[in-house]
C-alpha cells in the first residue's frame, strides 16, 4: 500500500456525524474508522448471513480490515493517527471505492424509488438475525452504474427481539416516500425537495402543498394529514420515540414485518410512471435530424469510440442515451447526464433492464450541482467529482443550447470540455443556420452571427488537437473527434 509519504491525500468523507466512526480518503482508497461504541453492532453485522450474501450480490459495500501491518503504516500518518485517537478508534475497514459517488438530489426519481426499495429489502432481510436497521436515508445508498449500493455499515444494529417499532419510520418517509409522491403527484423536483433539505420533506410542508381534496385522500390522508393533525394534538408528547418491549418476540416480529411490508406497498404506490413523457423525450431523432444524417452521426461517434477504446465516459445531455449505451456496450464507465428528469429516468430503466454500466444522473452543466452540506464541503460538486475523472466526454448536440439558451461563451465551453477529460472529446457543432439553432434562437441571430465551424474549431484548438472531423450531409452540423493537449498519446 505504500507508507504515508508526503504527497499522501487525505480529506474526511461525509460521515463525520456518525458517533461510532468516521470515513476518510487516504492515497484514492476509502476507509472508515470504528470506535468501541460501534464495535458490538459491527461485528454482529458482519458475521451475519445478510452481510455476506448481500456483498456477493452487490447490494452491499464490500468491505474487509487491513492487516496488521497496514493499519500500522496507515497510523504512521498524522491526519490518521489523530483521528483514531480523537474519536476512540478500535479498529479500521477499507471499503471498496464507488467509481462515481452522486447524491439523491442528482438522481431521477426512477433511482430514489430504488435505492428505497433495496432500504427496504434490507430492513426485512435483518429480522430473522435480530438485527435492524437504525436510520433510513438515501445518503446510505451510492449507485454503481444502475445499481444502488448500501454503503453505511454502522446503520446496523443488534434489535431487541420484543421490539415491534421500526425508529427510523419517520425518516423513510420524509427521505423517500414523500418526495416521490411530491413529485409524482405535485411535480416537484427532486432537486428542490432535497438539495436544501438533507432530511426530507417535512408532512406540514407538504400538507401546506395539498388542496382539500388531496388532503383527505390516499396515500397522503396517512402520510401526510394525520401526523399534522396529530402533532398539532401532542405538540410536547415525545413518547412515541420511548422503546416498548413485547414480551412474545414472534408477536413483535410479526408487527414490524407488517409495517415495513406496508411500506412497500406504500412506496409501489409512489412509483415514478412509467410512461412519462417531456419536451426533450425523442428530441435528437424528432427535431434535428434525417434518419440518413442520424445514421451517419452513430456511425461517427462509434468509430471514434471504437479507436479511443475509454474506460470512463460523461455523456452530457445523454438524452435517450443511445451513445452512453454505445460506449457502455464498448466496455466504458459511463456517466450520462441531462437536465430533464423524465429521460434520465428513461436512461436509468434501460441501463438497470440491460445490466449496462451506466449511471444517469439529473445535471444540467450550465448550472451544475453545487458543493453541500457543512461548509459547502460535506457532499462535494458535480464539477469537484468530475474534473479529470474522464477519459473521454462526448458533447453531442449540446453546445449550440449553452452558447444561445445559456449565453455561455465558447471559449468557456472549450474550457470546461479540457477540465473534465484527461483524454479525447466527442464533441458536435451546429451552426446558426440549422433549423434548430434558429429555433431556439429566438430573433437574436446577430449574437451569433459571426459563428463558423472555422471560428469553432480555432477556439476548441487552443485546448484541444483535432484528430478527425466530419460533416453531416445536408445539414449545418460538424462532428469531431478530439485529444486535449498535453494528454499522453
Amino acid at each position: 500500500m505504500g507508507g504515508p509519504a508526503q504527497t499522501a491525500e487525505f480529506s474526511l468523507v461525509s460521515s463525520f456525524r456518525d458517533p461510532n466512526g468516521v470515513l476518510f480518503a487516504w492515497n484514492g482508497r476509502i476507509f472508515r474508522i470504528v470506535n468501541a461504541a460501534g464495535m458490538a453492532d459491527l461485528k454482529a453485522f458482519l458475521a451475519s448471513g445478510c452481510a455476506a450474501k448481500w456483498a456477493s450480490a452487490g447490494a452491499l459495500i464490500r468491505t474487509a480490515a487491513p492487516g496488521d501491518a497496514e493499519k500500522r503504516e496507515l497510523l504512521q500518518a498524522p491526519e490518521i493517527a489523530g483521528l483514531y485517537a480523537r474519536i476512540g478508534g478500535e479498529v479500521i475497514l477499507e471499503h471498496e471505492r464507488i467509481p462515481f459517488p452522486s447524491f439523491p438530489y442528482e438522481w431521477p426519481p426512477e433511482m430514489l424509488h430504488r435505492a428505497a426499495a433495496l432500504t427496504l429489502e434490507l430492513a426485512l432481510g435483518l429480522l430473522p438475525e435480530s438485527l435492524g436497521l437504525k436510520d433510513a436515508t438515501p445518503y446510505n445508498i451510492l449507485f454503481r452504474g444502475p445499481q444502488p449500493v448500501f454503503i453505511d455499515v454502522l446503520s446496523f444494529e443488534r434489535r431487541d427481539p420484543g421490539d415491534p417499532a421500526w425508529l427510523a419510520y419517520a425518516q423513510f418517509v420524509r427521505t423517500f416516500l414523500l418526495p416521490l409522491l411530491a413529485n409524482r403527484h405535485l411535480g416537484l423536483a427532486l432537486d428542490q425537495a432535497l438539495l436544501a433539505r438533507r432530511d426530507g420533506l417535512e408532512p406540514e410542508e407538504v400538507y401546506a402543498w395539498l388542496g382539500p381534496l388531496k388532503r383527505m385522500r390516499p396515500p397522503f390522508f396517512s402520510l401526510v394529514s394525520m401526523p399534522v393533525w396529530l402533532a398539532l394534538r401532542h405538540r410536547q408528547d415525545d413518547s412515541i420515540y420511548r422503546k416498548r418491549a413485547l414480551p412474545d418476540a414472534e408477536r413483535a416480529k410479526f408487527i414490524l414485518t407488517a409495517l415495513l411490508k406496508g411500506l412497500q406497498r406504500q412506496l409501489r404506490a409512489a412509483a415514478p410512471k412509467a410512461d412519462a413523457r417531456s419536451a426533450w423525450s425523442g428530441y435528437m431523432e424528432a427535431n434535428s435530424y434525417a434518419p440518413e444524417q442520424f445514421a451517419a452521426k452513430e456511425r461517427f461517434v462509434e468509430e471514434s469510440l471504437a479507436a479511443s477504446r475509454p474506460k470512463q465516459v460523461l455523456d452530457v445531455g445523454c438524452n435517450t442515451g443511445k451513445f452512453s449505451f454505445m460506449a457502455a456496450r464498448g466496455g466504458a464507465r459511463v456517466v450520462a447526464i441531462d437536465c430533464d428528469p423524465v429521460v434520465a429516468g428513461n436512461v436509468w430503466r434501460q441501463a438497470a433492464a440491460e445490466r449496462l454500466d451506466v449511471l444517469p444522473l439529473v445535471v444540467n452543466l450550465a448550472r451544475p450541482t453545487p458543493g453541500t452540506g457543512w461548509n459547502n464541503s460535506e457532499y462535494p460538486s458535480f464539477l469537484a467529482r468530475a474534473r479529470g475523472a474522464f477519459d473521454t466526454v462526448l458533447m453531442l448536440a449540446v453546445v449550440h443550447h449553452l452558447l444561445v439558451t445559456e449565453r455561455i461563451p465558447l471559449d468557456g465551453i472549450v474550457d470546461l470540455a479540457a477540465d473534465l477529460t484527461t483524454d479525447k472529446l466527442v464533441i458536435e457543432f451546429v451552426a446558426p443556420e440549422d433549423a434548430m439553432f434558429k429555433k431556439i434562437v429566438r430573433g437574436r441571430e446577430d449574437l451569433h452571427s459571426g459563428l463558423t465551424a472555422a471560428v469553432f474549431e480555432d477556439a476548441c484548438g487552443r485546448r484541444f488537437d483535432i484528430l478527425r472531423s466530419q460533416r453531416l450531409d445536408g445539414a449545418a452540423r460538424w462532428l469531431y473527434l478530439m485529444r486535449r493537449k498535453g494528454a499522453a498519446i
